[in-house]
């Protein structure tokens, strides 16, 4: 049995930061390859002009996903309040974005800092847990006021040493006790951090809201050792119908390249990553295997 999904596809793959102006051009890219949205990657709220992404997306019968970039300058867990600060002013403005765009969600690790990995007494690790707990709340009555949830990502060890797996989102989404807490899940670092996909997809079950994919080295869908059979089962025990969007980066734009450690081009150029990758997930889609 096939699923009942929407495949996406992120900005991210062609372009950082994204800006309002590259739209129509990257919109119309995308729907000619197939896909069913485009997730937009806000990084700086301002760069956004919701009018022309309407435009565009009905245009082009698009629909779209919003997710957040969360440097240090944006950290819930900091010790300094104006960070913390800053971290929920961007997130109030990305719902904004999305509550115009009424995308139903807004996604990503907005717990704390991506990046912020270190080894920590337990008492610090608490107090940021806590940081963390209290803002998302705040958070999430906001997204709430809005008609929108949010889709908290579990990071791998190497860019976060708060929530990493299935189980640890679960723990925040229990504490932070709020029904507009949902769970956004990538595979990139699922491949490194769950030992069954299968199982720790069927674990989020029904607060799951959004699905990111890529190869384990975040290269094109279907070229890698990626456990795709485990993942459809998943999915499909799951009852998921909502989107799979590829989450990849191009290379070009050499602050993020860093951010995400690629040093080198992961296709022969990212079109093809569009096109070859939407093939791909297209058949994975249909039965679930490669």
């Amino acid at each position: 049995m096939a699923l009942e999904i929407k495949l996406g596809v992120s900005t991210w793959l062609w372009t950082s930061p994204f800006r309002t102006e590259e739209a129509a051009g990257l919109f119309r890219k995308v729907a000619q390859m197939g896909y069913d949205y485009i997730e937009i990657a806000v990084e700086d709220p301002g760069l956004i002009d919701v009018s022309v992404i309407k435009k565009e997306q009905k245009k082009n019968g698009l629909g779209v996903a919003v997710c957040g970039a969360f440097g240090s300058g944006r950290d819930l867990t900091s010790d300094h309040e104006k960070i913390q600060q800053d971290g929920l002013d961007y997130i109030r403005a990305c719902l904004d974005i999305c509550g115009e765009l009424e995308t139903g969600f807004f996604a990503g690790p907005m717990y704390s800092a991506v990046g912020k990995a270190r080894m920590v007494p337990p008492a610090q690790r608490q107090t940021e847990w806590a940081r963390a707990v209290t803002n998302l709340r705040i958070v999430c009555e906001e997204a709430q006021r809005r008609g929108l949830r949010i889709a908290l990502e579990p990071l791998n060890r190497f860019e976060s040493d708060l929530v990493n797996n299935v189980d640890d989102v679960l723990n925040l989404i229990n504490a932070i006790d709020h029904p507009a807490a949902g769970i956004c899940l990538d595979m990139f670092h699922m491949n490194i951090e769950e030992p069954d996909p299968e199982q720790a997809i069927l674990r989020a079950g029904d607060k799951l809201l959004h699905m990111q994919v890529a190869e384990n080295y975040r290269g094109i869908p279907g070229t890698g050792n990626a456990s795709w059979e485990a993942y459809y089962r998943g999915l499909q025990q799951a009852g998921y119908t909502g989107g799979v969007s590829i989450e990849s980066f191009t290379p070009e734009n050499k602050e993020l390249a860093g951010a995400v450690c690629i040093w080198r081009d992961l296709a022969p150029d990212q079109d093809t990553f569009g096109r070859e990758g939407y093939r791909f997930l297209k058949n994975w889609s249909r039965s679930g295997t490669r």
